[in-house]
This record gives C-alpha cells, sequence and structure tokens, in this order.
C-alpha cells in the first residue's frame, strides 16, 4: 500500500530474534509493519527461525533491489495486493499449496483470488487490510458528520480539512459521489471529479503525506484527514481518544497487503513457516497492531482483545467490506489523467 510505504524508507538489514549458534535464519523484504519486535519475536522463539527483515519503499524499489541480488539471496516479499500478479509474472514467486494456509479464515471480501492467482495458481496470500476512508478529531466533527462525505464539500469546514496527497484513493472515493465505482471510471468522468477536488481543496488547511497529514491531526492543526483511516489513528487512540476513523456511508477504498515466497528461496519451508505465522491468530493479531501502523488483519480469528477490536472498528467491519471498493488499477492512459487531474486541482 503505497499509503504506508511511502512513509518509511529504505534501512539497513536488521537482525532480530537470534535462538542459538545454529540457528536457521531466512531475509524477508517487508513494510515497517513487519519489523516489530513484538510481532517477530514469538516467531523466532517458537521456530528457532531467526528472521533478516530490510524495508522497502514501493514496488518498483523492491524489483530494483532484487534486480540487484543473488538468486536465493530473499525468502519472503511482502507486497501490494494488486502488484501480486505483477510481480508473479516476472518469475519473482513461487506457486503456494492454499491448504498450507487458513484461508478459510480469511474474510471474503478479501480473498480475492483473481488479485492473487494466475491460471489458478495461488502466488500470496492475503494478510493485512485497511481504509483510505475517513480520519477525523472527534472533539472538532461528530462521527455522524465524518460517515457523511458531503460533510468534505460544506463551506463550514473550510480549514478544517487535511488532504492526504495521493491520488488514486481520493479519486477513487470521490468517484462514489458521482455514481461510480471507481473500476467503471472513464476520462469522460474527470471532470465532474475535477469539481469536488476543488471543493475539497478550498476547503483545505494541508495537504501532505502519511507522516504529515497524521501529525497535523494529531496536533489538531485540522479536523478531517481526508484519505485517513485506522492506519493513521488507530495506533495513537490510547493516548488521544478524540482520534477517530469511519468509512462513509456512501463507501470507501480499501487497501490490502499480501505475502509470498520467493521463488529462487533456497528455504521454502522455512519461509512458508513464517508465512503460516503471518496468517495464524497469534501473528494476525501482532501484525495487526504494530507499532509503525495498525490496519485490520486478514484472518477473522486474530486474536485480539476487546479493546483493539473497538479501535478497529471490528463490529461494523461487515457493512465496510461489503461498502468499499479494492484500488482501482487503471491503464495507462488513464492513470496518466488522473495524475495530471490531481496536480491541477490539488497540488
Amino acid at each position: 500500500m503505497k499509503t504506508l510505504k511511502s512513509s518509511v524508507s529504505i534501512v539497513a538489514m536488521t537482525l532480530l530474534g537470534i535462538v542459538g549458534a545454529n540457528a536457521q535464519e531466512i531475509n524477508a523484504l517487508v513494510w515497517c509493519d513487519h519489523t516489530d519486535p513484538a510481532f517477530l519475536e514469538p516467531f523466532t522463539e517458537s521456530t528457532g527461525i531467526k528472521v533478516n527483515i530490510r524495508e522497502y519503499e514501493g514496488t518498483g524499489t523492491a524489483l530494483a533491489l532484487l534486480e540487484q541480488s543473488n538468486p536465493g539471496d530473499w525468502d519472503v516479499f511482502v507486497v501490494d495486493t494488486t502488484d501480486v500478479k505483477r510481480v508473479a509474472e516476472r518469475g519473482i514467486l513461487a506457486p503456494l499449496d492454499p491448504a498450507d494456509f487458513p484461508l478459510g479464515d480469511v474474510f471474503p471480501e478479501v480473498q480475492l483470488s483473481d488479485y492473487h492467482q494466475i491460471d489458478g495458481v495461488t502466488y500470496a496470500v492475503p494478510e493485512k487490510f485497511g481504509y483510505n476512508a475517513i480520519a477525523f478529531d472527534s472533539s472538532k466533527v461528530s462521527l455522524e458528520k465524518a460517515r457523511d462525505i458531503e460533510t468534505l464539500f460544506s463551506t463550514d469546514q473550510k480549514g478544517n480539512l487535511i488532504i492526504y496527497d495521493y491520488y488514486l484513493p481520493v479519486i477513487s472515493q470521490l468517484a462514489l459521489t458521482i455514481g461510480k465505482k471507481p473500476s467503471e471510471l472513464t476520462i469522460e468522468d474527470l471532470p465532474a471529479i475535477g469539481e469536488k477536488l476543488e471543493a475539497i481543496r478550498a476547503n483545505a488547511a494541508l495537504i501532505g503525506d502519511v507522516v504529515t497529514s497524521q501529525t497535523a491531526l494529531a496536533t489538531g492543526q485540522a479536523g478531517i484527514l481526508v484519505g485517513g483511516g485506522e492506519y493513521a489513528v488507530a495506533g495513537l487512540q490510547a493516548e488521544q481518544p478524540n482520534l477517530d476513523w469511519v468509512l462513509p456511508d456512501i463507501g470507501g477504498i480499501r487497501w490490502q497487503q499480501a505475502v509470498g515466497v520467493m521463488a529462487g528461496s533456497e528455504k521454502k519451508d522455512d519461509a512458508k513457516k513464517f508465512v503460516q505465522y503471518i496468517l495464524s491468530p497469534e501473528g494476525q493479531a501482532r501484525l495487526a497492531t504494530s507499532s509503525c501502523y495498525w490496519g485490520m488483519p486478514a484472518n477473522s480469528k486474530a486474536s485480539l482483545t476487546d479493546e483493539q477490536k473497538t479501535r478497529l472498528r471490528w463490529d461494523e467491519q461487515p457493512a465496510f467490506l461489503a461498502n468499499s471498493y479494492p484500488y482501482y488499477s487503471p491503464t495507462e492512459e488513464m492513470d496518466q489523467a488522473m495524475q495530471d487531474l490531481w496536480a491541477e486541482k490539488i497540488q
């Protein structure tokens, strides 16, 4: 998910959970939520397998890193669900046996076999998801108003909006206001979307990346983060209970990440064990509440506490899942047109 990957930089290899001089090791390309010791250490303690991790920013960066690596250097790969086929078609991911993972416990809407399979062969499994929706300060905006997408366009919100600076989820969200599913958008729809972008831009106090926009909301600079969600506020709610998030009643956009085993790995059995841990109830709970960012576990049986479920709006997930759409994958022409519109109306 660009929303989150763009907030981290490539870091040096981090070694965690060493168990014994003869401990086995695997190497994983991951996002920052997988670097939390609270997530990694239980796996090492239970298996004796040490996980060497490296964060990366964007699938393109990961592909460049892989091109510079030797065959067998990497064993596990965390990737945007929308990029699984692109990566698998390059021969980077190994086929997986779905029977090795608790996919029957994964929320049906999140299984997205069309995204994770090629010709019926599975190359990655869903591990975590969330929403580019509305994050807000409940001391400034009521939950009722946050659920109403029309609040974003109201003149009484002037100076109270923060816009997450990523065209794809925000434009996709606004597509719903003109009666279009994101996947149905055409270039002919963009002028109407442009009017909506102008309206939120007029009410914006700030346009920024994840860290900038999250900080602005947390410090009270403005009350609504357009494109925000649980990822931006759930981890902060213990200290700032006024921060909250919700999917608009009109619907919203769902980000999702997946994990697979590298085709060139010489330690596929150990890599598979790590993926199995990630999808286990314990691994899912730890990944969902990672110190880097929170999100929804793909496994509906994740071992979350009641308080954690409350922060993630667990009880509303059936409605949210039914009323949200995976990231839109536009054609090259449409993607460029959307970027041009964003540059014209927002930046």
